[in-house]
């Protein structure tokens, strides 16, 4: 198990999820209300929007509480100012780390960040330190039995998709970032919703770490996903799976 999808594989193995529920449903409000103030109201004229959309209701949020979130959102001086920042550094064993917030106050966010990183053996460094380890990229994510291979390989090509992984897991379609939305609303009008569908930072290469070393880094990936102001954490990290069950246990 390796990668982009660790952190979260462990977190629900460590059934965290349920406890978290209303910092997740938080967050998804907060990329609901940027989402429509950078853009029109409706989500079917603005991407982005329909994103964070499909996002909340895959959390299971109502649809009153996303509209409700939404008029909010565009109404006359309501609401919070929220900005996009992106922090980077590394943790213990080199291991980098991109970290993305939505914050209404900057110096509270980077001083958190900043603590967080100095408490847990590593370092915040700074924009573009490493995210030069990374490739920015598109994902969207279908079950398996959505399609056959042969289906979604067609249909992802047809879209403007750069690669295509199927497996009895599902299958992950990608595609640079600035093709994501038109990728993901051709295979939504051919498929329906995907089970996920986001812009991802995918690690170039990864560090291999032991069971201390594990320790560490999921302690500060751990702090950093509780902020409030963070939306999404990246790292470039491999578990073994030997470490990972001794790790879970």
């Amino acid at each position: 198990m390796a990668g982009h999808s660790q952190f979260k594989n462990i977190m629900h193995r460590k059934g965290a999820q349920d406890a978290k529920r209303a910092r997740i449903f938080a967050k998804l409000i907060r990329e609901i209300t940027v989402s429509a103030r950078a853009g029109l109201p409706d989500p079917a004229a603005n991407p982005r929007l329909r994103s964070a959309i499909s996002a909340a209701l895959k959390a299971n949020m109502t649809r009153d509480t996303i509209d409700r979130a939404i008029k909010k959102a565009t109404g006359a001086g309501q609401g919070d100012d929220y900005a996009e920042v992106r922090y980077e550094g590394y943790g213990p064993a080199g291991v980098a780390v991109i970290v993305e917030a939505l914050t209404d106050n900057r110096n509270r966010t980077a001083s958190d960040v900043r603590s967080a990183f100095a408490k847990h053996g590593g370092a915040l460094g700074e924009t573009n330190s490493v995210s030069f380890l990374f490739s920015r990229l598109g994902v969207v994510r279908y079950a398996a039995s959505i399609a056959s291979e042969d289906a979604m390989l067609e249909a992802a090509i047809e879209a403007g998709a750069d690669n295509v992984e199927s497996s009895p897991d599902g299958h992950e379609i990608t595609c640079a970032p600035e093709s994501f939305f038109a990728v993901r609303d051709a295979l939504e009008q051919a498929f329906g919703a995907p089970e996920s569908a986001r812009l991802d930072w995918r690690p170039n290469t990864v560090v291999t770490l032991d069971e201390t070393k594990a320790a560490s880094l999921l302690k500060l990936l751990d702090v950093l996903e509780d902020n409030d102001d963070v939306q999404n954490v990246y790292a470039n990290f491999d578990i073994p799976e030997a470490v990972l069950q001794r790790l879970s246990a």
